[in-house]
This record gives C-alpha cells, structure tokens and sequence, in this order.
C-alpha cells in the first residue's frame, strides 16, 4: 500500500559587530552522484518499481492491470516533488525518507509510460517549517537553498543526460513553485527553453494577465490551450465543484493588479468541461490528514496501488467569487462503486476549504496528464 503525506505548498544573516554579512553560500549536492536522486532511468527505484493499477468500474467490475515497466522513451521527464519532507529541520536532509519515495511513486512513476524519469532529491522546506510558518513555531526553513538545488540538479541534467532530447517539467505545489522559478530565470530566452515539450505544474499559482495566455510570471512560455501545442504550461489549483474558495485561501486568488491564475484544464484544453482520468492511490485516506475515502466498492477488497475510476469525475476551468481553479465535479451513476472521492485537508478532524483538493492536484488527473504528455512529446518531435 503506498503511504505518502500531506503534500502542499504552502541563509539567515550573519550579525558581526558592526554590520551583517550574508554567509558564504551553501554547496549544492553533487548530482553527478546518482544517490541525490529518486529516479533515474536504468536503474530499480521508485520509478521503475511494480506497480498494479485496477479500474473500477460504475458497476463494480475490477480490471488489474500492471503498469508498464519503464522502457527507452524517445523523450525525458523532470520532477520535483511536493513540501512532504517528514525532517524536523527547516530543511530536508538528501536522505529521502518514506514520503519522498512514496510521493515519486504516486504522482511520477505512471509517466515512465511515456518517458524517462529522472527526479532529484532537494533540500526542500519541509512540512516542519511549513507548519512553523502557519502557527509561529520555531522550525526555519530556507526556500532560496531549495531552488539552488534544484538549479543545480537541472544543470546537471542537461550537461550530462538530457542531449538535445525534450523534455517536460512536472511538479506539485512546491515542486511547481521552484520549477515556476525555474522556468523564468534559467530557461526563458535561453537554449534550454527549446527542449521543453511541456510543463506541469498544478498546485501553486501562476500568474497571468487577465484574459490572455503569456505574461506575469512567464514572459514568453505561453499556457497550454491544444494538446498539439508544445513548450507551453499547464497549471491550475482545484478546488470541489460548488465550493466557493475562502478569501484567505492560498490558492487562485492574487492581488497583483491586472492579473489572474493560470487555470488549464488537463481535461480540456481548449476550455469547457472534460473528463478527468484520475489514478488515485488505493489506500482508505488516499493521502495523510485527508478526509476518509468510503470503500471503493461495497462489498469488495480492491488490490493494487492505484485505482482508476472511470467516468466518476470531470472538470471545468471557472472563476468563483474571484478565484481561478479548477472545479472538480463528482459524476455520480447508479451501482455499487463510490460515489465520490476524499482528498480535502483535514485539521482536527474538520475539513479545511482553504486548500481545496490540493493534496490530489496531480492524482486526479494523472491519466490525462500521461495522455498529453505522449501526444505532446510525438508533436515536439515532428516539428524537430
């Protein structure tokens, strides 16, 4: 059964005598060290790892079927995973420890599919920090030393792996956070940003002129709006269909004049609703601190470790009393199958509306992400 927890977003100064110094920069991890990373291909890890996926049908009908063992994708894929470092420190250790494993499982290993993975580990902000920074609690954690490393991590990438091959960025929360970084500092305007097929990057808020699909946080990468169009970006928060965001939720609301969040729909890209082909993970509170998920099937054990729910859920790109997200629809049928999904953030037992499906951003949707990326890696190709 995969474990992984709650996933979400959300160099101090030196003080002399007479003035305050920045402290000598922190080394970035050797990455040409194949123990600072998660996955990489050729190798058994995390990514490459058995894995069973069984499709639930509205009747009840159980489907396993294994997901395919990594193979020599013609294209490569770059992840960055979630704030789920379980480390009491500000920082995370380049040890990875049970939800860093688990999270590259469930949110990057269906991608070996279509391409080869490769995910650095990183000195994140851990959910420590995260939590001291949501309640003034003693942990400090240092975002700048977790985009170095990052930094670092895709430098050396494409100086020893990448080879003219393209590839897509996918992250979550603040994963997609550093990789928003990323994409704006060291890859628009340089020669890197001609081997971007696509980048995913659901769960933090990029920001966008109204109305239009290139500015604000990304000068030139325009958001996806065909699965035909490449170097371009999918973002979006979700949110449950009918739920209004709060007006101190951290996602799809800005207040930075004349813009809005990015929403583009994976299910739709163009716009309207579609329907999401979610590869949930088997397990009763889907993800830590989550409300509970009712039994997928009355009456029955479902094995594997994703279960695939098909025509249970679509999407739709809308704007709620000023927020941008990505309004998740239960499309409930007749029959034994479960007649809606967990996923909100629990505190004290209480849903949280604030975060929205944050902690399924990427699940949810993880079929038609894959589907996108193979359609987008085939176009990128041909125009080469």
């Amino acid at each position: 059964m995969i474990r992984t927890a709650t996933a979400t977003l959300l160099l101090s100064l030196a003080t002399a005598a007479t003035a305050q110094v920045a402290p000598a920069p922190v080394p970035a991890p050797d990455y040409a060290d194949a123990a600072t990373w998660l996955c990489r291909p050729g190798r058994a890890d995390v990514c490459s790892a058995p894995l069973t996926i069984t499709r639930v049908a509205a009747d009840g009908t159980l489907t396993p079927r294994q997901l395919p063992a990594p193979k020599d994708a013609r294209i490569d894929c770059f992840y960055v995973y979630p704030t789920v470092s379980t480390d009491p420190t500000g920082n995370s250790d380049m040890t990875a420890d049970a939800a860093e494993r688990n999270v590259a499982t469930i949110q990057f290993a269906p991608f070996r599919e279509v391409c080869r993975t490769y995910a650095p580990l990183y000195r994140q902000f851990t959910l420590a920090a995260l939590r001291a920074a949501l309640t003034g609690g003693a942990a400090k954690g240092d975002r700048a030393l977790a985009y170095a490393d990052v930094s670092a991590a895709w430098k050396q990438y494409l100086a020893r792996d990448n080879r003219g091959r393209g590839v897509i960025l996918i992250g979550h929360s603040q994963g997609s956070g550093l990789l928003k970084q990323l994409i704006a500092r060291e890859i628009e305007g340089k020669a890197a940003a001609k081997l971007i097929v696509a980048a995913y990057i659901p769960g933090t808020n990029v920001e966008a002129p109204a109305g239009k699909d290139v500015g604000g946080d990304f000068k030139s990468t325009p958001l996806c709006r065909s699965a035909m169009q490449t170097g371009c970006v999918v973002a979006y928060v979700s949110f449950r269909d009918g739920m209004t965001p709060p007006a101190d939720t951290r996602f799809g609301r800005t207040a930075t004049p004349g813009m809005a969040v990015a929403c583009t729909n994976p299910a739709a890209l163009g716009g309207g609703r579609g329907a999401l082909m979610p590869l949930l993970p088997n397990r009763t509170g889907i993800v830590d601190n989550s409300t509970p998920q009712a039994p997928w099937v009355a009456g029955k054990t479902v094995a594997g470790d994703f279960v695939d729910l098909p025509g249970l859920l679509s999407a739709e790109c809308r704007v709620v009393d000023g927020a941008s997200v990505l309004a998740v629809r239960t499309d409930a049928t007749p029959g034994p199958r479960a007649q809606t999904i967990g996923g909100d953030v629990e505190i004290l037992g209480q849903v949280d509306p604030r975060w929205g499906l944050h902690l399924i951003d990427v699940n949810e949707a993880t079929g038609n992400l894959v589907a996108l990326a193979r359609t987008q890696a085939r176009a990128w190709r041909k125009a080469r």
